[in-house]
């Protein structure tokens, strides 16, 4: 709970700092690397920190909290915290490094906005990033109980025993615990860490869904080859993966985490995807096989072309298993060659869609923008619609209504 003292400086001061925010996290990042590099070896993915994507990330949400404080003082916003809380608790992080981040993030916002931090000022903040703090580690360590993690050693080893290539930029490895110990629990549309020592000898961590049913002995994920374009750099850790690991690897994990997950009602379902967004939507489908569900589901996806669908016969084997299942694909390119495709981009405007369907939507951004606003003009409530992001979440879910 806000005190009502804070809540008036921060109504008062949020768009000043709002409105700096960019140049506060840049100093913050900036300072924090600098005196600690070690926080860049496996904890914070330095492609993102490159493109400015992880650092609009914090600043999103620290405004958001603000502001959901604000709007309410007795209330947080649960949506974005458990997103961030399943984040963290996939690398890692641990209660004493909200002190260290706030150390520089105040230090930097001193820095920026100079005598408008008065102590007035500075208190009420540090009340916020530490209500914000407190609910993010009361959520990790009951996520860290329930999976069974010691977050001061989250990571297990992982034997790939099997590579399948499944397009030419998308590849899949099957894993089983190295330790012969069993396969710790997952829920459908969750994802595991993968963290790869690089060739420079520093770790970094990427998040991948699993594409298979969390009940099986064995692990799948798929992972996608990120290509350089423009200015942006390839992904490295994907190429990384591509390149050198083949079967008999060993691959660093954690446990799943994630909380768009599939739950057990028995509305219809929709599943809807663009590119490597179908990797969690495959394995709620393999988890619905798995489980003999009759639960009636809908598969939406785009795709560059039938040769770039990652798992697309997959997808087609459990859509002809199940007579409550349907599919419909669109291509870019290609699409004469898969049965019933259609070319171009998604359009669902002349698809019959069920208003008490539950939705789970995961691609690019845009991609998700345009087909959500399709959805709720197709007469789809906001609440049904659930999604995933690679990377930083940098559209909040409860800012979507």
């Amino acid at each position: 709970m806000l005190t009502p003292e804070s809540a008036a400086v921060i109504r008062a001061t949020l768009p000043a700092v709002g409105g700096a925010l960019d140049d506060i996290t840049a100093r913050f990042y900036d300072q924090m690397f600098s005196e600690h590099p070690e926080l860049l070896d496996g904890l914070f993915n330095r492609g993102n920190q490159a493109s400015g994507e992880q650092r609009r990330a914090l600043a999103g949400s620290i405004a958001v909290f603000a502001a959901a404080l604000l709007a309410d003082p007795e209330t947080r916003p649960d949506a974005l915290l458990s997103r961030i809380a399943h984040k963290h608790a996939a690398l890692g992080v641990t209660e004493d490094q909200y002190t260290v981040v706030h150390k520089y993030l105040f230090r930097a916002i001193g820095d920026v906005l100079g005598d408008a931090v008065t102590p007035e000022v500075a208190a009420a903040w540090d009340e916020v990033y530490w209500l914000m703090a407190g609910a993010l580690i009361a959520q990790e360590a009951r996520l860290y109980q329930e999976a069974h993690v010691d977050p001061r050693h989250p990571w297990r080893q992982w034997t790939v025993v099997e590579r399948r290539e499944e397009t030419p930029d998308a590849v899949s490895f099957l894993l089983r615990p190295a330790d012969g110990g069993p396969v710790p629990p997952a829920r459908a549309g969750q994802y595991v860490s993968v963290r790869v020592r690089m060739p420079d000898g520093v770790h970094q961590v990427r998040q991948y869904s699993l594409s298979n049913a969390p009940g099986e002995q064995l692990r799948r994920i798929t992972v996608k080859r990120v290509a350089s374009v423009a200015a942006a750099p390839e992904g490295e850790v994907s190429n990384h993966l591509h390149r050198t690991v083949r079967t008999g690897a060993e691959l660093t994990l954690s446990a799943p985490f994630g909380d768009v997950v599939l739950d057990n009602a028995d509305t219809p379902l929709l599943l809807v995807s663009a590119g490597i967004g179908c990797t969690p939507m495959v394995g709620m489908l393999e988890h619905l096989a798995a489980t003999g569900s009759e639960r009636p589901v809908r598969v939406l996806h785009a795709d560059r072309s039938p040769a770039d669908h990652a798992l697309r016969a997959d997808t087609r084997r459990i859509i002809g298993e199940r007579p409550d299942a349907q599919a419909q694909f669109w291509y870019e390119q290609d699409a004469a060659d898969e049965p019933g495709a259609r070319t171009g981009l998604m359009d669902l405007g002349d698809q019959d869609l069920p208003a008490d369907a539950d939705v789970y939507l995961c691609g690019a951004l845009p991609f998700m923008r345009a087909v959500r606003a399709q959805l709720l003009q197709a007469g789809v409530p906001a609440r049904r619609i659930r999604y995933e992001v690679f990377g930083p979440d940098l559209w909040p879910a409860h800012a979507e209504g």
